[in-house]
């Protein structure tokens, strides 16, 4: 099942919300021994970027374009540089645990192109 659903498109946490709903298993992680992300990323399905990496540069390219249309809007400003810094340190961490090669670079115009 986490095979099929992860082929579709799902992400691991949509994968663990589709069986708790649909198939009534609360924890795929009990039932199986492994986490939605071990099972994925053993059949081969796991997507380049880590998901919760992924999310935050959504986050950072949505607030990026309202700051481009709203330039004054300096709470929006304070949280893009928030999440930029989840970020960056999202990336030291990932860089260190070899998820991501050592010459991978942040940018927002960057995210754009990678999540957008």
């Amino acid at each position: 099942m986490v095979g099929k659903l992860s082929k579709e498109g799902f992400s691991t946490a949509e994968i663990g919300l589709q069986l708790r709903d649909s198939h009534g298993i609360p924890s795929v992680k009990l039932a199986t021994g492994k986490a939605v992300a071990a099972m994925v990323r053993d059949a081969g399905l796991a997507p380049d970027l880590p998901e919760d990496l992924s999310n935050l540069m959504r986050k950072a390219v949505r607030l990026g374009e309202h700051l481009e249309s709203n330039r004054k809007d300096v709470h929006n400003r304070r949280a893009l540089q928030l999440t930029e810094s989840k970020i960056l340190r999202l990336v030291r961490y990932y860089k260190r645990s070899s998820v991501l090669p050592d010459d991978w670079k942040y940018t927002l115009a960057n995210a754009k192109l990678l999540v957008g």
